[in-house]
């Protein structure tokens, strides 16, 4: 049963008494809520898709990115839009609740109007009314869920585990999971997902007789129709995370092997093939322009919410291309109208998870506030308070990533810092605490050590310009990697379309240019190298203590390369 006005009066009254505080009239106010939710169903399959959530089981704020560049091909295309220009493509108002779901633009000022999103409360409600609506849906999992917050890390996935399997998930796939080894994520597989979620993905074999570590594929029938659900995890997890967490596994893009899985489905009878995926949407569309078959990609890893499909043509076809943001914020609704054994035609929305606008479900708040009982003093601990706006995602930095910049170099007293270009994390509006839950959001993995080392210049430059070609490649395939690496004390310019080796320049360190024969002292965290374990105290450590003797973080000073050929991109605002 979809869910009616007269809900949506009941649920904003409560809301409103609650304290919710509402810009616009209230009547103005339900009428955009009740369009964001009153989705009727469409023909007779139906799948929902969620991915990237990184943990976050309780609601938070999520500011998106106003830097997402794309460059050669992708420039100005989806999901390389922001603000305005990323309104105008698809045809949202300003001012909004869908131009606060989807862009950063007027964020403070929106975020305290409408309040939080996700918490896996509210999505289980709004994924009780899609399946209500929808017989036999299917609720896909992109991965990134076991990770990404401190009763995660302390929990070694378990929490997350007992949530997914309470809100129904059917199906994952995975990159992140790896971090916390290969003989977790099999015991979870094994034990605790067995008769509940399968784990899918074609592109993991072993590494000695190449054999698959998980099903490439598994076929549902939903309504009298073969539904096959393909796997693809994250290709790059050894290059991107440890390798000695998972050294028996080899991932890849592996097109030749995605072709025969699409193949040996359709031989099987699938009449719909949709690929559960972990690449990154650059890497998706370009997945979908090769590989023949497959009706719908549901992406995750790159956390862009994309409000309509990309249309990709290709040798047998057409194949749609998705993805569904991340940090719990939001829930895809594709709906296929399937008639002769082929698909006909669709429906999709990607809904945001306003929790001022949907009830908490009773039965999976109550599993949240069991599994994070016995950590609520460590999590509620203060230490300091925001003056300015807290966030992390965007291709560069932003202000979290600064301040995690910024304490080690006082701390570990370094000249330089370099913070990785994690994608995850959860933002705080001026004003808020920073608790140490805050700060675990952002921190939060299994090797969280930090480092301190002596760089020559030239070695400095070399680390960038190999991190920039990873993420500014102009081929999506050699994109290995997240958001440019953070970077504390050292100015520089970038020219993301240059040639590789030459995109970076005009390093300077303190007004004086960067001396390529030079030792500097730089600090980092989160080294891969197995070597490195316990090389220096966790991240969270030492930012806390940092946080603890200042009380009070002012608006922080955003550490941006100078941009080089990058005006009127309309990924940058």
């Amino acid at each position: 049963m979809s869910m009616n006005r007269r809900e949506f009066m009941q649920i904003l009254a409560v809301a409103a008494a609650g304290g919710m505080t509402l810009s616009s009239d209230f009547a103005s106010a339900a009428k955009s809520a009740e369009a964001l939710y009153d989705l009727p169903p469409f023909g007779n399959v139906s799948l929902l898709h969620m991915t990237d959530c990184h943990a976050q089981l309780v609601p938070i704020y999520f500011r998106e990115p106003n830097v997402n560049l794309g460059v050669a091909g992708m420039r100005g295309q989806p999901p390389h839009l922001v603000g305005d220009a990323l309104l105008k493509h698809f045809g949202y108002q300003p001012g909004s609740i869908e131009a606060h779901a989807f862009t950063y633009l007027n964020f403070t000022e929106a975020a305290r109007t409408y309040g939080k999103v996700g918490g896996f409360a509210h999505l289980s409600t709004l994924v009780k009314r899609m399946k209500a609506s929808r017989p036999g849906a299917l609720l896909l999992d992109g991965g990134d869920t076991w990770q990404g917050s401190a009763t995660a890390l302390w929990t070694d996935g378990q929490d997350m585990v007992d949530a997914c399997k309470l809100l129904g998930v059917d199906v994952m796939t995975l990159h992140w999971e790896s971090t916390l080894g290969a003989d977790r994520v099999k015991e979870i597989e094994e034990k605790d997902f067995v008769g509940h979620v399968d784990i899918v993905a074609q592109n993991v074999k072993t590494t000695d007789f190449e054999d698959p570590v998980f099903k490439p594929y598994v076929m549902r029938n939903i309504n009298g129709v073969k539904v096959a659900i393909v796997g693809q995890a994250f290709p790059y997890t050894p290059v991107a995370n440890p390798r000695w967490l998972t050294p028996d596994w080899t991932f890849g893009i592996r097109d030749r092997e995605m072709q025969e899985t699409v193949d040996a489905a359709r031989a099987e009878g699938a009449q719909v093939v949709v690929l559960l995926s972990h690449n990154g949407m650059d890497v998706d569309l370009k997945m979908a322009s090769r590989v023949t078959g497959i009706d719908a990609i549901f992406g995750g890893h790159t956390h862009d919410g994309v409000p309509a499909p990309t249309v990709v043509e290709n040798a047998g076809g057409k194949t749609l291309v998705t993805n569904a943001g991340s940090n719990g914020k939001f829930l895809g609704v594709m709906d296929f109208d399937v008639r002769d054994g082929k698909v006909r035609d669709f429906r999709y929305k990607l809904l945001p998870v306003f929790s001022n606008l949907l009830p908490a479900d009773p039965e999976m708040q109550a599993l949240i506030d069991k599994v994070r009982a016995p950590f609520l003093d460590k999590l509620a601990e203060p230490l300091a308070v925001t003056e300015g706006l807290l966030y992390r995602r965007g291709n560069f930095n932003g202000s979290w990533d600064q301040l995690l910049v910024d304490a080690m170099i006082a701390e570990l007293d370094a000249e330089i810092a370099f913070s990785p270009g994690f994608r995850w994390g959860t933002s705080l509006l001026p004003g808020d605490t920073i608790t140490m839950e805050h700060l675990m959001d952002q921190t939060a993995i299994t090797y969280p050590w930090t480092t301190v080392s002596e760089m020559s210049g030239e070695m400095i430059k070399t680390v960038l310009e190999d991190v920039c070609d990873n993420i500014f490649n102009p081929d999506p395939y050699y994109q290995q990697g997240g958001d440019m690496v953070r970077v504390g004390g050292l100015e520089y310019a970038c020219d993301p379309m240059a040639d590789m080796g030459g995109r970076i320049s005009d390093m300077m360190l303190g007004g004086k240019p960067i001396d390529p024969n030079k030792i500097y002292k730089v600090a980092g965290w989160a080294p891969v190298q197995e070597a490195a374990r316990d090389s220096g105290p966790p991240i969270w450590e030492v930012v806390a203590r940092h946080l603890r003797d200042r009380k009070t973080i002012r608006q922080v000073d955003i550490n941006m390369p100078r941009l080089k050929g990058m005006e009127g991109n309309p990924g940058l605002a």
